[in-house]
């Protein structure tokens, strides 16, 4: 398929007509109601704002808030209509659940829930502030009201991984009127509680911004492949101010000030993190949380530019939806870059060289401001971050030695960007 059909396809499927995706979460079917209620209602005992060092009340909270959520889960959730929903919707039905209110139930059935009973019971991290003893854990057995929801949402998203990821996380996390539904750390103190709110609604508005970056890619490469070369030139030309904007908001965004560098891996990043999974063929299988990388933008301008992928294809699927995917795909094989010679359209050249320097700058600043954040101390946990879940183990030396992996990363891939 074109570029253009693909992008178009991504927008009505995953956004419902809209990019930043449309979701509702005022007019729910009652029988996924309750699963909003449910985490509105234990959210406030998850955060604490000191870690809870002693193991035994540790354990006995944990204890607590699993039998608490099994019981009102139980009580509260009629399976047979949600699969009956689910199911429908999956099949291609949308007369009973449209899709800017299943985009929510998305967003519900990991970032409300299972992502709730994943950190405060089971997926070993069982508190936030993260703790040793809880990041010990590597298998959780979640409860059917969950499971089985997150299955038939995984199939329709066409994700394999028990964690989330930054659409169901982050972008669905949002109504149209700009406002974060489902909160972390309910009650907390202002610095914890506006980083929070900070360091999301930064990549809520990064895809904001993408949205017509988006479309001068396609533009440009549909505008390059019928050889109109001035009309891709000009969009090419168009997206440089556009992705400076997007990566101004990093800039200005993660800056100690607005994202406290104290608080965001306990208290922010933290709950995203995942490091645990389960056992398939007598194998187990490990998933990790919610990471930058997950992004579709810096996929789709890696992409633009014919690089390889960041994620490896076990994981692309695992945390990203198939139409994002796709979409990437396409920029990929269809990358201008890539379609012409050493000598040929010097000007298209040379304006592709400008937007990728700026993603080299990117890259160098990014690189420098993540490490000052994971650098935090923290004695109560492991080293550790979201995306890789933890990094310290019996063979790592200190922080420098558990960070080095990750840095060697990020430097590669900043060699790469050329």
């Amino acid at each position: 398929m074109k570029p253009s059909t693909i992008l178009l396809n991504l927008i009505d499927q995953d956004g419902a007509g809209q990019w930043p995706p449309l979701v509702v979460y005022d007019d729910w079917p009652s029988a996924l109601q309750p699963y909003q209620d449910i985490y509105h209602e234990v959210v406030p005992q998850l955060s604490s704002s000191s870690p809870l060092l002693d193991d035994d009340t540790l354990m006995a909270r944990r204890e607590s808030f699993r039998s608490h959520m099994r019981e009102l889960l139980k009580e509260q959730i009629d399976l047979l209509e949600v699969e009956r929903l689910l199911n429908a919707a999956e099949a291609g039905n949308w007369m009973s659940l449209r899709r800017e209110q299943l985009n929510g139930v998305y967003c519900a059935g990991q970032d409300d829930l299972k992502g709730s009973f994943a950190k405060a019971v089971g997926d070993g991290w069982a508190t936030i502030p993260v703790v040793k003893v809880a990041q010990a854990e590597t298998v959780i057995h979640f409860p059917v009201e969950l499971d089985s929801a997150w299955a038939s949402l995984q199939r329709h998203f066409g994700c394999v991984a028990e964690s989330g990821n930054n659409t169901a996380n982050v972008l669905y996390n949002f109504t149209p009127d700009g406002n974060r539904v489902f909160k972390i750390n309910v009650g907390q103190s202002d610095e914890i509680v506006s980083s929070e709110e900070a360091f999301f609604r930064m990549f809520y508005d990064i895809e904001d911004l993408a949205r017509i970056v988006y479309i001068d890619m396609v533009d440009a490469i549909v505008a390059f492949e019928e050889n109109r070369k001035a009309d891709s030139l000009r969009c090419l030309q168009q997206l440089k101010p556009k992705l400076d904007k997007i990566y101004q908001l990093f800039y200005d965004g993660v800056v100690d000030a607005k994202i406290s560098r104290k608080v965001w891996l306990s208290y922010c990043q933290g709950f995203q993190g995942w490091g645990v999974g389960r056992v398939i063929d007598g194998r187990h299988v490990k998933y990790d949380g919610l990471s930058g990388s997950h992004a579709l933008i810096f996929q789709a301008i890696d992409a633009f530019f014919g690089m390889e992928r960041y994620l490896i294809d076990e994981n692309m699927v695992r945390y990203i939806p198939v139409r994002q995917r796709e979409f990437t795909s396409v920029l990929r094989r269809h990358s201008i870059r890539a379609q012409t010679e050493k000598g040929e359209c010097e000007e298209i050249q040379a304006e592709i060289s400008k937007l990728v320097q700026a993603m080299r700058v990117f890259r160098a600043a990014h690189r420098t401001r993540v490490i000052l954040y994971l650098e935090q101390p923290a004695p109560e946990r492991l080293i550790m971050t979201a995306g890789k879940s933890v990094l310290e183990n019996h063979h790592t030396n200190g922080l420098e030695d558990a960070l080095a992996p990750l840095k060697k990363m990020m430097t590669t891939r900043l060699q790469e960007t050329v």
